[in-house]
């Protein structure tokens, strides 16, 4: 009965923020047909969703999914509007809201700080690669979104979402839940259409683990494919920049144009030479039939109530055409958590001490055992609800030539490349592996963090491969979205992306959230 009750309420919800406003679910598409109509311009569409993070995030339901706004938008968009009306459009992010994960650094009126009390103040003297591509294609950058603070690479029993500058980020399908991290605000942002399309980073989970909770399309690319130089680091062998949307089209309209050398990051100097990133948004359709999948299902710490849900996608898949063969679990996962976390910790020591050194003058802190300091000092704001213990295990590390970082980055290699994913793909001959993303949304708990509220994730083996991987909205359980992970070999994002589109297509899992203060889940 609780849950008939409870159905009811979130379908008068969603149709009084419908009627409330009516550019709900919008496509990137969508809004340059109604633009080219004149019907909108970049001004009306800004306004309007600064108007609806206003209502939603700022009061209302307070879903505290953005940390700042920017002042310059309205005058972005009006700049934009006159090179329209003068017959210039840059393509088809001309005009389109666009929020960005705080620890993507812009030398605008904007703050970049990882969510850190910290880094309020600090100056980056240049643009991210990410924010540059953006501008020069047209987008309008709203403002900021919150993260979990230091891309959740802070301490133990963290609570994602969460951050000293920011506050707690709340899941728009149920305001106790917890939006998974790190890049919570902006998968949240995009569930509750406070934007269009949002930009995250991942080095292990960040995007597709709140994309899939949030029930938006996250998309995490091959390392190298887009420049992370800009972005606040956590470690240089995983870490990308995505985009998070609520189609995969539009997330591949927003790759397309953030792909593409970087001179300040030599991993972008591995893409290959024939790769066309026009390819990405091209989608073909009924790419599923005659593809052939694997269906990895651990270990990945799943409830085992979820079951149903990886059948019922393998029956989509095989409806669609699909030849889907059973992979049950790669053992080689249960080996790669501890040179895994040995790699993140000296190459966050490393990459952050490098950012810090770029920052303009006046920074208040230049290293990490700065910010070590600065959050003893700080304690009450950055501290009371966890530690950083991961933090101060990074300082303790030496430079990437010791021998205990040599060691543990050729077993991820090994373990994640040459034994896991191009084994499987060789060996079954695969287009893709597919795998749920994560459970439903756990109980956001300030008390013992994100130990309640982890619900298993499969993010692992494409992250510390640097291989592409998507999460699609795939089911509702209890009223909370759960997403199917696609994963294909290195630089196979195009493939990825067509696989991923025709399951959506044929599914049409995506529900709009209706900001419930709570559901009657697990």
């Amino acid at each position: 009965m609780r849950a008939a009750v409870i159905a009811t309420l979130a379908l008068a919800l969603t149709a009084s923020l419908h009627a409330a406003f009516p550019l709900a679910e919008a496509t990137i598409d969508d809004l340059q047909r109604r633009m080219a109509a004149g019907e909108l311009t970049a001004r009306s569409l800004a306004s309007a969703y600064l108007e609806r993070i206003a209502a939603v995030d700022r009061s209302g339901p307070k879903l505290n999914a953005i940390i700042e706004l920017n002042p310059d938008a309205l005058a972005i968009a009006d700049q934009l509007d006159a090179e329209r009306r003068a017959g210039r459009v840059r393509g088809p992010l001309h005009g389109i809201p666009v929020l960005i994960k705080d620890n993507i650094a812009t030398t605008d009126r904007m703050e970049t700080t990882a969510g850190s009390l910290a880094l309020v103040g600090a100056k980056p003297a240049r643009e991210a690669q990410v924010v540059i591509r953006l501008r020069e294609a047209g987008a309008v950058i709203l403002g900021k979104t919150n993260l979990s603070e230091w891309a959740n690479f802070r301490g133990n029993s963290s609570t994602s979402g969460w951050s000293g500058r920011g506050g707690q980020t709340r899941n728009p399908y149920a305001l106790d839940r917890n939006p998974s991290g790190s890049s919570s605000g902006s998968a949240a942002a995009v569930s509750a259409n406070l934007c269009v399309a949002a930009i995250g980073t991942e080095t292990n989970g960040s995007i597709v683990s709140p994309a899939s909770v949030c029930g938006v399309v996250g998309y995490k690319p091959t390392v190298g494919l887009v420049g992370r130089s800009g972005i606040i680091p956590i470690a240089a062998s995983q870490d990308t920049a995505g985009p998070m949307t609520r189609t995969v089209r539009d997330a591949a309209i927003v790759l397309q144009a953030l792909a593409g050398v970087d001179l300040r990051d030599a991993a972008t100097g591995d893409i290959p030479a024939g790769f066309d990133p026009a390819r990405l948004s091209q989608l073909t359709p009924g790419a599923l039939r005659g593809a052939r999948l694997g269906v990895l299902r651990g270990p990945f710490g799943f409830r085992s109530w979820l079951g149903p849900v990886v059948d019922t996608a393998i029956e989509q898949l095989r409806a669609a055409g699909a030849e889907v063969v059973d992979l049950g679990e790669y053992a080689g996962l249960r080996q790669l958590s501890g040179p895994a976390f040995e790699v993140l910790l000296y190459e966050f020591k490393v990459g952050l001490n490098a950012y810090f050194a770029e920052l303009a003058p006046g920074a208040r802190v230049k290293s990490l055992a700065d910010v070590i300091a600065f959050n003893d000092a700080h304690a009450a704001e950055e501290l009371a609800i966890f530690g950083q213990e991961t933090l101060v295990q990074a300082e303790g590390k030496g430079p990437l030539t010791d021998k205990a970082y040599i060691d543990a980055r050729t077993a991820c290699i090994r373990i994640s490349r040459t034994q896991g994913i191009d084994a499987l793909l060789a060996r079954h001959r695969l287009d893709a592996i597919v795998s749920l993303t994560t459970g439903p949304a756990g109980l956001g708990d300030p008390v013992y963090g994100g130990a309640s509220a982890s619900t298993g994730g499969s993010s692992g083996l494409a992250a510390i491969a640097g291989y592409p991987s998507v999460t699609v909205p795939a089911a509702t359980v209890r009223g909370l979205p759960v997403g199917l992970s696609f994963t294909g070999k290195a630089w196979s994002d195009a493939r990825v992306l067509e696989l991923a589109a025709d399951f959506e297509a044929r599914t049409k899992a995506r529900r709009e959230p209706a900001l419930l203060p709570s559901v009657d889940g697990r």
